[in-house]
This record gives structure tokens, sequence and C-alpha cells, in this order.
């Protein structure tokens, strides 16, 4: 297989990199800087680090071309690293072609570029010069500088035709407002970078969303990373996106809210389009809006990506309100994790004595988080984009092996086992972060040891979830691509030794059960309301730590499982008017005052944001806990399957002894 260097990760580096790999020749890209893509800044950039990646594309950031060697087949970089290539292709920077103004001893300005007034004139009367040639005025900082893009030497060819005819007409000078692609992603970005925010000194706010492109309901939307840099009085500095749609229109829509003065809260006042394909009811340029809005009224304190690490070193105290299977995916070491469902009823196992730097996965969940603790006397700061873009930041570039050029008879061709039962699909697409990995789990805690699962996600950071996630709970990773606009991956549930997984399934078929012992099961027998909350919470942070749970309902806890009233007679029609209607109507144990007293810890549960006890139910039962009606108590009490729950499995003594045989925790209600 052929090989292409690419010196320098620009517009036109990047462009000749996707159309080389297009044509199926192996690519080495080398850039100087520690990014692709200077006008973005490095977080945004390591999104397009992990889709060049993706594409087998060896990435050599912070490097640059020393020497040619071998008739230009062997490069040497400056850190002395030798690459093989049969071709190379230098796009290192663009510079002003001035020969023609240095003779005619016209001003030069900035890195060489021709100075030029307003009216687009030379120091000399009369001469004008438009383009990537001339110095213009950043349009944000004022200052001089060169900006070699095509819609500023448009509008200045139009500006010098009037100025010519004797018209008024100046040009006011250059945002910068640019796109480009890069395989599935489109970047784009207007006014100044957070790296010319600092080279300034301006003292500025950032703000970093992970919205869908369009509402999620309708198929086909993928997330947007923006961000949006703005002073401390308002003024918009500058914003970059990166997608796979909807990218450049939301910048566009906040370029030009720049050219009008308009300040960062008003972003959430533009009236945009809006239908489920193309756009939300409120797009992600209203939530920067808001988001810039809750900042400027202090509502929300925030802390960015970058200082983390500082803050590690500080001793901070850190605060993840994300769920339990979220962590599979990565986390901040030392953090105190507390779901943000949980939050109201476990602060005292928080301090008031030190800041709390809270995160969650995007950063809403943060916000709402950060203004529970604010009330309750709490100091707080909320992580910028949350952990999202903390992970995005921190993306290590993955060791692409450039191959030798081979003959096709000495390819070696891999037999793959047959995989065992049906492969199931799952479309994720469309679906923000977490939903993607959330969607796995559940579909994996359903499927047998060796089934396959295949997924689509529009999320492209679902390829590096998908691979924590498996590497943490124990299943295998087979395929991991990009099929067009989406991230396709293949797992296998369990082992990675396919041998290994149909052996253990043979056994099992056969009847032979495996001792994992890594279970919980409960007896429910108590019809009390307070009781059957302790076994929700206890079933519900059981399962999500992995563990198999198994809750025995018998005589009064088959009440939990009642989903609706049927018709009955004699001594079953007895029972059910003695017995509660469904887990909504159980008494308490203590206090009860002729269902008073239910009323009043329903009151108080709601007050204080604690979940329902139908709630609880139907979160363990979507964490994978397997409910089972002793059918020997329904029976007895005249209870018929119609009135239970549609996923409630039914059985006897023999059935919980089963489970009972494979768990390390049991418990009797």
């Amino acid at each position: 297989m052929k090989t292409a260097t690419v010196i320098g990760g620009g517009f036109i580096g990047l462009e000749m990199m996707e159309n080389l790999v297009e044509l199926g020749i192996q690519v080495q890209l080398v850039e100087m800087a520690p990014q692709v893509m200077p006008n973005l800044d490095f977080e945004l950039a390591q999104m397009l680090h992990a889709q060049i990646n993706m594409h087998g594309v060896k990435l050599l950031l912070g490097n640059g071309l020393k020497a040619f060697h071998e008739a230009g087949r062997q490069l040497e970089l400056t850190d002395g690293q030798l690459l093989e290539t049969d071709m190379t292709i230098l796009s290192i920077g663009v510079l002003p072609e001035n020969r023609l103004a240095k003779a005619a001893e016209i001003e030069l300005g900035f890195k060489g570029a021709i100075k030029v007034n307003r009216q687009m004139e030379t120091s000399q009367a009369d001469i004008y010069a438009i383009g990537d040639v001339i110095e213009v005025e950043d349009a944000v900082s004022g200052q001089p500088t060169n900006i070699p893009l095509a819609w500023p030497a448009n509008r200045q060819g139009r500006l010098v035709a009037d100025v010519i005819n004797g018209l008024a007409a100046e040009y006011v000078g250059t945002q910068g407002t640019s796109v480009a692609k890069i395989f599935e992603l489109t970047a784009a970005a207007t006014g100044n970078s957070e790296r010319l925010l600092k080279m300034q000194g301006l003292d500025y706010d950032v703000i970093h969303i992970h919205p869908n492109s369009h509402a999620g309901y309708y198929p086909g939307a993928s997330p947007i990373a923006l961000k949006l840099l703005f002073a401390k009085d308002g003024k918009i500095l500058g914003a970059q996106a990166v997608g796979t749609e909807g990218v450049e229109k939301r910048i566009d829509v906040i370029a030009t809210a720049m050219i009008f003065g308009a300040k960062a809260p008003d972003l959430a006042a533009i009236e945009l389009s809006y239908a489920p394909p193309y756009s939300s009811a409120k797009d992600p340029v209203n939530m920067l809006g808001y988001t810039a809005d809750n900042m400027m009224r202090g509502k929300v304190e925030t802390f960015q990506w970058s200082e983390v690490e500082d803050l590690k070193a500080q001793n901070a105290v850190f605060l993840d309100v994300r769920e339990d299977f979220e962590l599979a995916t990565g986390k901040i070491d030392g953090s105190i994790q507390i779901p943000l469902n949980q939050l109201r009823q476990r602060l005292s196992e928080l301090t008031k004595d030190k800041t709390i730097y809270v995160y969650c996965q995007v950063g809403a969940r943060g916000y709402n988080a950060s203004r529970i603790l604010m009330q309750a006397g709490f100091k707080v700061k909320n992580l910028d984009g949350g952990y999202k873009t903390y992970k995005n930041a921190h993306y290590q570039l993955r060791e692409i092996q450039i191959k030798k050029m081979q003959p096709k008879l000495e390819q070696n061709v891999q037999t793959v086992p047959t995989p065992v039962g049906e492969a199931l699909e799952l479309d994720a697409c469309g679906l923000q972060c977490p939903g993607p990995i959330l969607k796995v789990k559940e579909n994996m805690d359903k499927m047998a040891n060796g089934q396959r699962l295949n997924v689509q996600a529009s999320d492209f950071g679902f390829s590096a979830d998908i691979e924590n996630w498996c590497a943490n709970t124990g299943n295998t990773l087979v395929e991991n691509k990009i099929d067009g606009n989406k991230v396709v991956a293949t797992i296998v549930k369990g082992k990675e030794n396919p041998d290994a997984v149909l052996s253990e399934l043979t056994k099992m078929s056969e009847g032979v059960m495996q001792q994992t012992k890594d279970g919980a099961t409960m007896v429910l027998f108590s019809g009390d309301l307070d009781k059957a909350l302790a076994s929700m919470i206890i079933a519900s942070g059981a399962a999500a730590y992995g563990k198999k749970v198994t809750i025995f309902c018998t005589f009064w806890g088959l009440s939990l499982l009642k989903k609706k009233k049927i018709k009955k007679s004699g001594m079953a029609k007895l029972f059910d008017m003695m017995l509660p209607s469904s887990a909504n109507k159980m008494p308490i144990s203590q206090m009860n005052m002729g269902g008073m007293g239910s009323a009043m810890i329903k009151d108080i549960m709601k007050k204080k944001n604690v979940d329902s006890l139908p709630d609880m139910l139907e979160q363990a039962h979507q964490l994978g806990a397997k409910f089972v009606a002793c059918t020997m108590s329904m029976d007895l009490m005249g209870i018929e399957k119609e009135e239970l729950f549609d996923w409630v499995e039914f059985g006897g003594v023999a059935t919980f002894i089963g489970d009972s045989e494979q768990a390390n925790m049991q418990l009797f209600i």
C-alpha cells in the first residue's frame, strides 16, 4: 500500500489528507503545533484528532519536517523520528505575495501584508489592494492581522469597485468566519479563539454545550459541540462548533449577531426557524444565550476542563452527579458520586468548608445540582460542558502502524466464529450522551453470553465511550468503525474468547450452572409502603452495581406488582377488598392512621424530591431487576396474572432457591 505524508494541519493540509484517504492511500500528517486547525481551541480540535485517528491516519503533533533523505522517500522530523513515504505534500501556511508591492515601495505591515485603509487604498494614492495579500483589522480586537479567506476577498472587491466609482464604502474588519470538512465532521468558527484572547490579555467567559442538531425524536439528529466566548459585559468575542450537521448554520447566526453588536444573552431572543428535521424549539444558539444569561446574573459559577488537574493537586472536592452506569465511560479521579435525583437527601455527605466542584455528562444536570447546593448554603462551581468536554480534551492519540505494501496472496484470512444466537440491532442515533450507552446497557442486560449487539450512534464520542464501557464491564468490542455519519459498533456479551463463550453456553444448555456468586436476592413478604420502598432502593442500587437482582414477591408483597383491578368473586373478592390495589395504595408499617400516614409520607417524599414507589419500581425494572411472583401465594389469595405487570415472572420456591444459589447477598423483607 502506498504512503503519503502531509506536512501541515491547516485547511489545505486536512483537505489533502481526506482526499488521499478516500483514494485508499495510507496517510501520515505532521503538524508543528499541538493541534490541527489553529482557528479552533484545543478541546474542539481534539474531536478532529479522534476522527482523523478513526480513519487510520497517523497523526504526529508537536513535530515538524527537518530534512528529506533517500531522494525524498524518507523524512526526518524535528524530534529525530524518520518516516518512510512515497509522496510528500507541503501545506505549511500562507504568506502574502508582496514582491510587486515592495518594488512599488508600498507600505507593508503584519507578516509582510500590504497596509490598506478602510477604502482598500494602499500608501500610494490610487493604488488599491484586496484579498489574501493585505493586512486587515481584526473585527473583534481591532488589531492588525492577515486572514486569507474567500468571503473577505470577495467583499473587498465589491467595495473597491464602489470606491472607484465614487460611492461611499468602507471595510470595517474581518471576523474570520470559516468552515471546513474533516471526514464526516464539520468544523466552523467566527471571531477570536480562546488562545488569541489569552495572548491579548483579555478577561472573558466561556460556555461549552453539546446539543443535538435537531429535535432528538426526529431521525438523524447528531450532537454539536458549541463553544462561545464573551466579555464580562456580554460582548461576543468568538464562537466555535464541531459536528456532522447544522454546524455552519449556528456559527453563521452568531457571526451575524456579532456584526450587529448583540450581547451573549441576546442570543436567547433570536427567533430562528423551527421544525423537527431542522432544529429544536430552543435552538442551540438560543441555549448559548440562556446559559450566558444565567452566568451574567450570577445563577451559576463555572470552571473549565483546563483547571481540573490544578484543582486535583489542591485536593478540591469534585462531585459527580451522573448515574452509576455512566461511570464506566470514565470519571475524574477522586470524585464523590451522588446522582442528581439523590442529592437533596444526601447533602449531609458534603462539606460547606470547601467549594464543591460539580460535574455531569454535558453540564445541564451539573447546573441543576449547583442550584440545589447554592440554595442549601454551599459554595459551588459547575464544570462547563461537563465530563464530555473534559474527556474530549484528554483524548490520547492512537498509535497507527503504517503497513508496507504486500502482495494480495500473502494476506492472511482469519475465520470468525459464528455468533451465538441471533444478533440484536440497536439504533441509538439522535440520542444525547449518555443515551447511547444507557441503551446498550439495557439491551446487553437482556442478552445471553456470546450474543452480539450491533449498534449505530450519531454521536462520534460514542466510539470512545463504548471502548471504555466494554473494558470496564467485561464485554467484548468486536468492531468499532465509522459508516457514513454514524459510529457502528459490534459487541459480544461476555468473554473475549469466543470458544470459551461457546463452551459456556453449551454447558448452560445442558443444565450445568456456572457458579458466579454475584447476584442479589430478596424475599418481599411485607405489604407495607416503607418496607417496599427500602426493597426498591436496595434492588436498584444492587442492579446499578452490576448484580443480577431477583425480588421474590410473596403473600402481602404481591401488592407491589399490581397494575390494575379485575372483577372477582368468592374468597378472592374478599381478599381483593382487604389488599392494596397497587404499590401506590400500600399502607405504612407504623402510624398508618387509616391511610393518613401513607398520605403524609408521600407528601413529604414529593416535597423532598424522592421518587414515588411506582417510579422506584419502574427504575428497578429498567435496571434489569427480575421480579418473580410466588404462584402459590397468588393461588391462596386469589390474585390473577392479569392484575400484575406484564414483565413480572412467575415461579415457586425452586425459582427463588435457584437464583439464591448464584447470589452473595440475600434479604428477607
